[in-house]
């Protein structure tokens, strides 16, 4: 399976490319310590997420969407150094970045006063396999970001050349400096166009047994789901 991410010719060497997700992670993941001690356990020895493999395994799915261009945020204004040519031939913004007016999001949980809406700017169309659909949202497992993406689901094997941009709600209204070039601003997972159907049961006596079994395996050993469940 796979997703094909085209932009513009004229644009091409001046964007970052989408990438791998598992090629994406986080620097503050590498220099995370594995274990700590806990002040909330006397002082015991515990391990960190970064031991968490359905943890990494989230941060390393599907592909990642780069910010196209340093953003610039003081006192609560956006700027860039940025200068794309005029494409004649294709109707797209030179803006990396616009803005959602706040009422749009009027009835969401959310408290928008003094926060602005932004409008990710994604230079890449995205075909998915036919039959797949592609699920945008906030680069998983990722808070800190200083924003927030919102999550949508685009039929991209029939959108195959339409832009989704990415709307999302920035978080730290105190926030001066740059946001760099390369900074991951949605992360793309493939999913059925399908959902899948559901049923609800009981576990048999067998279920609870193996259930039990899986359970007291984790408690007792390191590394049980790594070596045994996960793909």
């Amino acid at each position: 399976m796979k997703i094909i991410a085209r932009c513009h010719p004229q644009l091409e060497p001046l964007l970052p490319k989408p990438t791998p997700a598992a090629r994406a992670l986080p620097g503050w993941l590498k220099d995370m310590p594995s274990e700590v001690a806990a002040e909330t356990m006397g002082g015991a020895t515990v391990r960190t997420v970064k031991h968490c493999p359905p943890f990494i395994d989230a941060l390393s799915l599907g592909i990642i969407i780069p910010l196209a261009t340093d953003l610039h945020i003081k006192d609560g204004q956006l700027g860039w150094d940025w200068d794309p040519p005029v494409i004649t031939d294709a109707p797209l913004t030179r803006a990396p970045v616009g803005l959602h007016t706040p009422e749009q999001a009027t009835g969401m949980p959310v408290d928008l006063s003094g926060q602005m809406v932004l409008k990710f700017t994604n230079y890449w169309t995205l075909e998915a396999p036919e039959g797949w659909s592609l699920l945008f949202t906030h680069p998983l497992n990722r808070p800190d970001l200083p924003f927030q993406t919102l999550t949508g689901v685009v039929d991209c094997d029939r959108f195959r050349l339409g832009y989704v941009h990415f709307p999302a709600i920035w978080t730290a209204p105190n926030f001066n400096g740059t946001l760099p070039r390369g900074t991951p601003v949605a992360q793309v997972i493939a999913v059925p166009g399908t959902a899948p159907a559901l049923e609800t049961t009981t576990q048999t006596p067998d279920d609870i047994a193996e259930s039990r079994r899986i359970q007291e395996s984790l408690q007792d050993q390191t590394g049980v789901y790594r070596r045994d469940f996960r793909r």
